[in-house]
């Protein structure tokens, strides 16, 4: 028996529009649990079905729900509905689209996914319901808990909020583990559309970076090539006795098949990890281990390989091998802060390795891009005493200085190029035009 008469001032005639009454009974109380009329007209016709049990729920209602939020005419890639008791009370209703907005070239989207209260919209696009890297959800979350009259300001700093934020990131985890396991299918169609914003994740939600890190997928030297796997898979085949994960970044398998440092470790039967998309050495440095197996890039001077079970054949003698690491060592005082002849090599000549806190390549070009100060590296370089190549340039050393010197640039710009950290190619073509010179013209 209540009348409520509103009055509107002239510079807000067009509330009393009645397109502009139905758009706002829509937006914030569309899913009240009573019937809204306006001029005899039903207006909130859509059900809140994320209150409702999963069980009573059909198929169907879920695509059209996702449809009507989403504003589209595609069904959801997978959906998650939940609901809590404690330690806060909420329901949820999250979509993941089949297709990832950000690969059309419309920059950053932001998550559409509204936060209720009691089905009375609070906020449609609330700041820190949700992390950034889950920013490609629509959905909608329901908690009692939230006051009706909160307002913008007070809700960003609501510590409820934080804990909704927690819950539905650890329960979204949950549900991709659940969707690899049971649907390899729609995971992997989930990973093509959607894998950098998981590696976004590991980077940015220290918390969840080891969780995250188990849903990532990629191509390895155990894999054929377009197949993926993932580490835990890898743990599985690890040899007896190996400690790391081993991994190695670069633009594509191809190039990371012809790598210097994978014959280290093909020769001791160790699967490595192949990861080639921009930013997967930022993702590897972060995430460091999985399951308490540390994440090891094979480029890095400071990993330790046992011995082969058959020693390298036809080296250099030993004091050859002492004499030539100091004549080297004596070339390149500053280019290298350690030069050795090493059992890393099984064919190839020479091989670039990064200094333990030294920057990785692509760290180092996103520094430069940004136009900020790149650090000094420290490059390690490791011959193969083994290899007819240094065996030569060890002999060349008496017998031909100057030609010598040119072969020893030659390796080891080469190796620099091979590794990512030579700055200036230019530099390899001068020594190689000068080791042609040499060696076709005097």
């Amino acid at each position: 028996g209540t009348r409520i008469v509103i009055r509107l001032k002239d510079e807000y005639e067009e509330f009393s529009q009645e397109y502009r009454v139905k758009e706002l009974l829509r937006r914030y109380s569309n899913f009240v649990g009573f019937p809204l009329n306006f001029n005899g007209e039903h207006v909130n016709t859509v059900q809140a079905i994320w209150s409702k049990s999963k069980s009573d729920v059909k198929p169907e209602e879920y695509d059209e729900f996702y449809q009507f939020i989403a504003h589209t005419d595609e069904k959801p890639l997978s959906y998650m509905h939940f609901s809590a008791d404690a330690p806060i009370a909420l329901n949820a209703l999250l979509f993941i689209p089949r297709r990832n907005p950000e690969m059309f070239g419309f920059g950053r989207v932001d998550a559409n996914v509204a936060l209720y209260c009691k089905r009375v919209l609070i906020d449609a696009k609330p700041e820190g319901l949700l992390p950034e890297w889950l920013r490609f959800l629509n959905g909608v979350v329901d908690s009692e808990d939230l006051p009706l009259n909160i307002s913008r300001e007070m809700l960003q700093d609501n510590s409820l909020v934080r804990k909704i934020s927690d819950i539905i990131t650890k329960r979204f985890i949950k549900h991709l583990e659940k969707l690899a396991k049971d649907d390899q299918e729609t995971y992997r169609e989930f990973y093509a559309q959607f894998s950098r914003y998981l590696k976004e994740g590991v980077v940015t939600s220290w918390p969840n970076k080891e969780s995250l890190g188990k849903l990532l997928r990629f191509e390895s030297t155990a894999t054929e090539p377009g197949e993926t796997t993932s580490f835990e898979d890898y743990v599985t085949r690890m040899k007896e006795g190996q400690t790391a994960i081993y991994a190695l970044t670069g633009p594509s398998r191809s190039h990371l098949e012809n790598s210097p440092y994978l014959e280290a470790f093909k020769a001791r039967g160790y699967e490595v990890a192949f990861f080639t998309d921009h930013g997967d050495e930022f993702v590897l440095d972060s995430l460091s281990s999985v399951d308490g197996k540390p994440v090891t890039m094979i480029d890095r001077a400071d990993v330790e390989l046992p011995a082969l079970e058959e020693e390298q054949k036809d080296a250099l003698p030993q004091e050859e091998a002492a004499a030539l690491e100091e004549w080297l060592k004596g070339l390149y005082p500053d280019k290298f802060s350690k030069v050795t002849l090493g059992k890393r090599l099984v064919s190839g000549s020479a091989v670039a390795l990064q200094s333990g806190n030294d920057m990785g390549p692509e760290m180092r070009a996103y520094m430069k891009a940004m136009g900020q100060e790149v650090p000094e590296s420290h490059p390690q370089l490791e011959l193969n005493p083994s290899n007819p190549l240094v065996k030569k340039l060890s002999a060349l050393r008496t017998e031909n200085p100057e030609l010598a010197q040119m072969v020893a640039d030659q390796i080891a710009n080469t190796a620099l190029l091979r590794a990512g950290m030579l700055d200036d190619p230019a530099v390899l073509a001068q020594s190689s035009q000068a080791l042609m010179e040499q060696l076709l013209l005097k």
